[in-house]
């Protein structure tokens, strides 16, 4: 009978194993659950220190932040290879903006996050449990996408934080993720966000990750991802109605570079923002 409850148990425990080796779907959602509990170990660990060092909720969080979420790449097998940091080097506030893919972005972010910078995130990622008291302590600035206010409007509040606290403001201009090998439509908010600033733009493109991450084809591996931060671009002497001419200009400049680092042909051109 004991040696039954030891042949029970020991199948229990190696049932997981055995799953992931025969189902690439069970697989990929047991990789994608992992994922999600160091995403929370992470940011448990990091609020004490958040705490203890700056007391309370500052950009200088980012830091400690971007230490520990560093450390997943090595757990997941994902290498980056980054061209342009130099471009960031500038004291004064900017809006950075770059595609958005996957739940992976969050270590491609921090593996380049430039210092007295913040996100804008969605209102919802305030109540996900640790992660959001992480990077609530870390100033993330919150948007509630429900209003129905216009862009220009939302960012307003944003606009002067930026200038107020010196901040760089990391935005996701296609507003969702999107792993289908392409850009989608650019949204204005971060358009408008750098009028109101009176900020430069700076572009961040990260390569396609379908090779080795693909929700469709539950596929979840390792692999190479190549960033390119490109040169600043000045918009002091634009006016509103100049977004979206600006808009255009940084969609079509982002997307060559994405298939360059993609190793694929551009595809003709496609529309380059949305109505919002």
């Amino acid at each position: 009978m004991d040696l039954w409850w030891v042949f029970l148990y020991t199948m229990v425990l190696l049932a997981p194993f055995l799953l992931m080796q025969i189902s690439s779907t069970f697989k990929f959602h047991v990789k994608i659950f992992s994922y999600c509990v160091f995403c929370l170990t992470l940011s448990a660990l990091a609020v004490p220190v958040c705490l203890l060092k700056n007391g309370g909720r500052t950009v200088d969080n980012m830091r400690i932040i971007r230490a520990f979420v560093r450390t997943m790449k090595y757990a997941y097998g994902v290498r980056f290879q980054v061209k342009g940091l130099e471009n960031f080097q500038i004291d004064e506030p900017c809006v950075i903006i770059s595609n958005h893919q996957s739940i992976l972005d969050m270590m491609g972010l921090m593996e380049i996050l430039p210092d007295r910078c913040v996100q804008i995130a969605k209102k919802e990622l305030l109540f996900a449990g640790s992660v959001g008291l992480a990077t609530y302590l870390g100033g993330v600035i919150y948007i509630n996408r429900k209003q129905t206010r216009d862009a220009k409007t939302i960012m307003a509040g944003v606009a002067k934080a930026m200038t107020d606290d010196n901040l760089k403001v990391w935005v996701y201009p296609e507003g969702t993720r999107n792993n289908s090998g392409d850009l989608l439509p650019f949204k204005k908010g971060a358009f408008h966000l750098a009028l109101q600033a009176k900020a430069p733009i700076i572009p961040v493109v990260y390569s396609s990750l379908t090779s080795f991450y693909d929700r469709k084809k539950n596929l979840f591996t390792g692999g190479i991802i190549k960033v390119e931060i490109l040169p600043k671009i000045e918009i002091s002497n634009l006016k509103d109605e100049d977004v979206s001419a600006l808009s255009e200009r940084c969609f079509h400049e982002m997307r060559q570079v994405f298939f360059r680092l993609s190793g694929k042909p551009l595809p003709p051109p496609k529309q380059s923002t949305s109505s919002q």
